[in-house]
């Protein structure tokens, strides 16, 4: 990865945070790219310090022309790109029932269309670098999660997109990563929705108990050195996506269960 050209998206925090350093870290050049330009700055001030080549650009990744602006100043800067790390992403945690459609839609234009944009603008100059396009998905992607209706909706689109995207261009040398951590310790649950659209702020879950962000982006790095089509993490997300092959019903119930011991579940 030294001197690969690296953009990340959704970079201010959380896994696209530390997986910005990780691969500043082994000698690439990294785009940050987020919506909060306060905290891309002072995280771009750092890896300065450090001396580490970097570029930050302000993107809300549901925004065609962010996207396609992303891209662009990537290529003014740096002239290729050779990893497109889909990172940006938010949650959601309401029941289909009482959910403003509203939310649905802006966790799609996020989640996934957020990946369709880059994955277009920057997908000519990966074809001609035999680069990397990654998706980070969840293990909500292979199985649909209680009160994350529009998430795991999001995330089931991600693969289909990506796998495509892999498949029509099979003969032509692009890598495609569909990494899914399972639960990590970042700040996606104090953002995530309401069913009304509004901010939860609280984590539902003990985040002192999952992976963090760091061990995360280390996988995702060997992942994308390796050029795996898949990354799957934990062992509940191992788990999970091997015991819902072969016993959709039983992983029906235990996924339930598990979720409906949330605070303030839905169930």
């Amino acid at each position: 990865m030294k001197n690969k050209v690296v953009v990340v998206t959704g970079a201010s925090s959380g896994i696209g945070k530390a997986c910005a350093w990780y691969f500043a870290k082994n000698g690439s050049k990294v785009i940050l790219a987020a919506r909060s330009l306060e905290k891309l700055e002072i995280i771009y001030k750092e890896m300065i310090s450090q001396g580490y080549e970097v570029l930050v650009v302000k993107s809300d990744v549901s925004i065609e022309s962010d996207c396609k602006d992303l891209i662009s100043k990537t290529i003014t800067r740096f002239n290729r790109i050779d990893v497109l790390i889909n990172n940006a992403g938010i949650s959601m945690r309401a029941t289909l029932e009482e959910m403003d459609l509203s939310v649905i839609k802006k966790v799609m234009d996020v989640n996934f269309y957020g990946t369709v944009f880059c994955t277009k603008y920057a997908l000519p100059y990966l074809l001609q670098s035999n680069g990397s396009v990654v998706g980070v998905s969840s293990i909500a992607g292979y199985k649909g999660l209680p009160g994350r209706t529009a998430y795991s909706a999001s995330k089931f689109a991600i693969h289909g997109l990506l796998e495509s995207l892999r498949l029509e261009n099979l003969k032509k040398g692009l890598h495609v990563l569909i990494a899914c951590p399972g639960f990590t310790a970042s700040n996606i649950r104090n953002t995530a929705l309401s069913k009304d659209g509004m901010i939860q702020k609280e984590s539902p879950r003990d985040e002192s108990k999952m992976m963090t962000a760091e061990m995360v982006a280390e996988y995702i790095y060997y992942a994308v050195l390796k050029r795996q089509n898949s990354l799957v993490l934990t062992f509940n997300g191992k788990l999970t996506v091997l015991l819902n092959k072969f016993f959709p019903k039983l992983v029906d119930r235990l996924v339930y269960n598990h979720l409906k011991e949330e605070p303030n579940s839905p169930f």
